[in-house]
């Protein structure tokens, strides 16, 4: 374990010799004053919808279509394999391919997040290491939540570690209480977040009290916290998040870096108005219509889409009609 944590924090520090952190301007908002992330998670990612064909194969054509079109994107990397790519419904050799299409896709100065999180530890930790190999930047490892009345603090706590102790790459811890009922303790975030190999948080949980608690109390640490949806980004941005992995992001990736920007310029206003508009379509494509209406509207916006894996079943045309109802009410269609 203490070769693997020495291993972890060796690596971290070729990366950021490596100058893979963004430019000063877009330094993360939590970092304490005077420090720097070793590996800056600043900005705005897309949590990537994974394109099938119609007869529900992984298509990759599609995939690499996509990533052309957000290469004009100033995103600060993207995320494979998140909720919102039907990561769930993936074998693994599938999500290894997916990671492998995307960096062989990807800028180097553009950082791959990919989802790693399994229900054991062990299983956990040798996806992690596929990752790593088919050339994920950082591991994004959900939280277990099968047997979620034993995942104590103590029990999670040790699940991390192990994870942390043995990824060759640096973990972002993912809680996602809406898909798994399971809010990471905020006793355990702190906690891991004094790993060397642990580097902050995504989470979609939309408690802007507990992401503000979050940068508090890890702010003497090598820890960032990621906002895990559009409708909450400027409200994270306000109590010190650094970043935002949005599923909004894969329709209207331009307007959300822009009101990164707008947040870290300090034009309150302007974040404020923008802000407003994308509420709506992102309540649409999230906890309304889910990944069938977030895929919808992705075609209306020059993306593939295409269909969803079953069980996930299709929007009915009504429902069709209200997402894009949305969307052209708040002036984007």
């Amino acid at each position: 374990m203490a070769f693997s944590t020495r291993l972890a924090s060796s690596l971290r520090s070729a990366l950021a010799a490596l100058h893979w952190a963004a430019p000063r301007q877009c330094r993360g908002l939590s970092t304490p004053q005077g420090s720097e992330p070793s590996l800056n998670l600043g900005g705005i990612f897309p949590p990537l919808a994974t394109p099938f064909s119609p007869t529900q194969e992984v298509d990759y054509a599609q995939l690499e279509g996509n990533l052309r079109r957000y290469a004009s994107i100033p995103f600060r990397g993207l995320v494979a394999l998140g909720s919102n790519g039907e990561y769930p419904y993936l074998a693994s050799r599938e999500r290894v391919e997916v990671v492998s299409c995307v960096r062989r896709a990807l800028p180097r100065d553009r950082l791959l997040l990919a989802g790693s999180g399994c229900e054991s530890t062990q299983a956990t930790i040798e996806l992690t290491v596929s990752m790593a190999e088919a050339g994920a930047d950082v591991a994004l490892v959900v939280t277990p939540c099968y047997y979620r009345g034993a995942m104590t603090t103590a029990a999670l706590i040790h699940h991390y570690t192990e994870v942390g102790d043995a990824s060759p790459i640096p973990v972002v811890l993912y809680s996602v209480p809406a898909n798994t009922g399971l809010d990471l303790p905020m006793e355990a975030v702190i906690t891991l977040a004094q790993h060397p190999n642990i580097i902050g948080i995504k989470d979609s949980g939309g408690d802007i009290t507990r992401m503000g608690l979050m940068v508090h109390k890890t702010r003497q640490e090598d820890f960032q916290v990621l906002a895990g949806s559009a409708g909450f980004l400027l409200a994270s941005y306000a109590v010190g998040a650094s970043g935002g992995v949005c599923a909004l992001a894969n329709v209207l990736g331009d307007p959300l870096c822009q009101l990164d920007h707008l947040c870290r310029t300090g034009q309150w206003q302007e974040a404020r108005d923008l802000q407003h508009r994308l509420i709506e379509p992102n309540t649409a494509v999230t906890r309304r219509f889910g990944i069938p209406g977030l895929k919808k509207a992705m075609e209306w916006f020059g993306y593939y889409g295409g269909p969803c894996r079953a069980p996930l079943a299709p929007l009915s045309p009504a429902q069709v009609e209200e997402l894009r109802s949305t969307f052209s009410a708040n002036g984007w269609l």
